[in-house]
């Protein structure tokens, strides 16, 4: 039940944060944070990360929507049986996904808002699927090579 506050968490955080930056700016709008460092941008992306798969939006709704809907069921299922790293994880990943499928059914697009500069804008859904990932590649290493049933 933790991990599916845990995807819900992310979804409403991912939303307020939209909500406010839709309400609050027009796309392409931006001002700095931290000087030339960071910015809010309101940026409209149609494609999937750095824009990849743009014009495709029924492949960008319909892929992930499977794959988030296997693996909620996959941690729904095996939650009492699965390592907790790992089900953060796939709810981290579910939530940021979700948050951005949301975006897509609802708008055509995805908002983007957090600017370096240096590297394409993103957004909380973004972030919260990064870090599930890399949570899932820390399960991998350490705990999938020290299980002795391999």
């Amino acid at each position: 039940m933790i991990y599916l506050l845990i995807t819900v968490g992310v979804m409403v955080l991912d939303r307020f944060v939209k909500t406010a930056i839709n309400n609050g700016m027009q796309p392409g709008d931006s001002f700095p944070v931290l000087g030339d460092f960071f910015h809010i941008t309101y940026v409209q992306n149609t494609g999937a990360a750095f824009s990849m798969l743009e014009g495709h939006p029924l492949l960008l709704i319909i892929l992930p929507g499977i794959l988030i809907c296997i693996a909620l069921l996959y941690m729904l299922v095996n939650s009492k049986t699965m390592k907790p790293v790992f089900l953060v994880s796939l709810a981290l990943i579910c939530g940021g996904g979700l948050g951005n499928l949301t975006d897509r059914v609802a708008y055509g697009h995805v908002i983007d808002m957090f600017d370096f500069g240096f590297f394409p804008v993103f957004n909380v859904a973004d972030i919260a699927v990064v870090v599930g990932c890399g949570l899932l590649i820390i399960y991998m290493v350490v705990y999938e090579n020290r299980n002795p049933k391999r």
